[in-house]
């Protein structure tokens, strides 16, 4: 009898019992307890795949039984309705029944049992098994793994970013979130979930770096955590569900590989990311705070408030917080400041005194620029931005190497300028004869 595993994902089936019952000391397995049972444990496994019609599996169970009790407590025999759970069968390539399997120091490489049906031949294969565990222990290379967790964090690639969510942590950390979760739905024993591990592994490193945490990648062994994968009506490995506070969860549904997951959790945070602050440098503080914690700050030197008056100003405003907007998911920082305001500030990014509007964006952690070379509107700030983000266009130092003083002015307030007011002379008391006859 052929078992087939989905091509597309693992298919999950219910528990029922066979032909063990709880008094027995053979193990019940199934989907829900394979996992915490068998792959987590540190102990061996004798496992017995049957199906309860079968007559060969009915012969076998009263040896299959006494083996078991003998054993108790040195080597853990167990037993699967391969019949009922055809997903956990077609896992271990289970043709035929009864298949027995040893679990030994490598949970994840099953051995096939190939010795006598009785409870002699059965107990003997197991110490055998049971010594040769020990004495890889003993050199040092033992390929077990303590728990599920520590399996997924052992396999190529660094799993560091990736949250582990049970039953007990997931409302808590999810439910009532401000924060974007993707959250994978896996089996241990799914090749599915096997091939996606390193992919969304990479793709969570990627995404919190990204995205400041606002978007974060977790993982719920469904196999162990039934009231999560009852919930959400969870029927294949992996599915992959979107959270996001306010709404019922959706079904992910594109690619798998690290960057089809990384564009979608990029899409999902530009949707939900607050507009990013057009800042004016007023201090120090402003300049230093934003550039050092972006990537990139884009900095634009507006004319003087006498020169445009406060609806030209609104207008250059409004351009920057429109390509702000439209670059959000870069995490870029935006600043903005007077023509002389900051004149350092200007010599230093190559703008120096004329040529108003202008825009520099400024890597803070190498202390280079790019000036916008084209014209100061949206069209324009696109293409200078859009080549940025792509690697391209030249750059050049900060002159000086590092941002010069910055000086504390006070914040716009949003209206027309005024020429500044000149003292009035009194000439009053002045007799111009007189000061016409002295210069004469």
């Amino acid at each position: 009898l052929l078992f087939i595993v989905g091509t597309v994902s693992c298919t999950f089936f219910l528990a029922v019992n066979g032909l063990y019952s709880a008094s027995d000391d053979v193990i019940e397995l199934t989907p829900t307890n394979f996992n915490k049972e068998v792959i987590q444990s540190e102990s061996l496994w004798l496992v017995e795949f049957y199906a309860p019609w079968c007559g060969h599996c009915q012969r076998l169970t009263p040896e299959w039984k006494k083996a078991a009790t003998a054993l108790k407590g040195v080597v853990k025999v167990g037993a699967v309705d391969a019949d009922k759970h055809q997903s956990l069968g077609g896992q271990y390539g289970v043709r035929g029944f009864p298949t027995i399997k040893i679990f030994g120091a490598n949970k994840n490489k099953a051995e096939d049992y190939q010795g006598g049906r009785t409870s002699d031949a059965i107990v003997d294969a197991a110490l055998s098994a049971l010594r040769s565990l020990v004495k890889e222990r003993l050199s040092g290379r033992s390929g077990g793994y303590s728990s599920g967790k520590q399996s997924r964090e052992s396999g190529g690639g660094d799993k560091k970013d990736v949250i582990e969510l049970t039953d007990d942590s997931f409302d808590k950390n999810v439910i009532n979130s401000d924060d974007v979760w993707m959250v994978e739905f896996y089996a241990p024993w799914c090749g599915h979930c096997k091939n996606l591990e390193p992919e969304w592994a990479a793709a969570a490193t990627e995404v919190k770096e990204q995205t400041k945490g606002k978007v974060k990648l977790a993982a719920v062994d469904a196999t162990v955590n039934q009231m999560l994968a009852s919930r959400y009506g969870i029927r294949g490995f992996p599915t992959i569900k979107i959270f996001q506070k306010g709404e019922d969860p959706v079904d992910y549904d594109g690619g798998r590989t690290r960057s089809d997951i990384i564009a979608r959790a990029l899409d999902l945070f530009s949707d939900n990311a607050p507009p990013p602050e057009l800042l004016e440098i007023i201090s120090e503080d402003v300049l230093k705070s934003t550039c050092d914690a972006h990537q990139l700050c884009i900095i634009s030197v507006l004319p003087h408030i006498l020169d445009t008056g406060a609806s030209g100003r609104n207008s250059y405003l409004d351009v920057m917080l429109k390509m702000a907007e439209k670059y959000k998911k870069k995490m870029w920082g935006w600043l903005w400041t007077e023509a002389g305001a900051q004149s350092d500030l200007e010599s230093s990014l190559g703008i120096g005194g004329f040529g108003y509007p202008a825009m520099a964006a400024v890597n803070a952690r190498k202390m280079k620029f790019a000036l916008l070379k084209g014209s100061f509107s949206e069209q324009g700030i696109n293409e200078f931005l859009r080549e940025l983000s792509v690697g391209r266009g030249s750059t050049a130092p900060v002159g000086g190497g590092a941002f010069p003083k910055i000086h504390s002015v006070e914040p716009w307030d949003g209206k027309d300028g005024e020429l500044p007011v000149e003292d009035d002379i009194d000439l009053s008391d002045v007799d111009l004869d007189d000061w016409d006859k002295d210069e004469l």
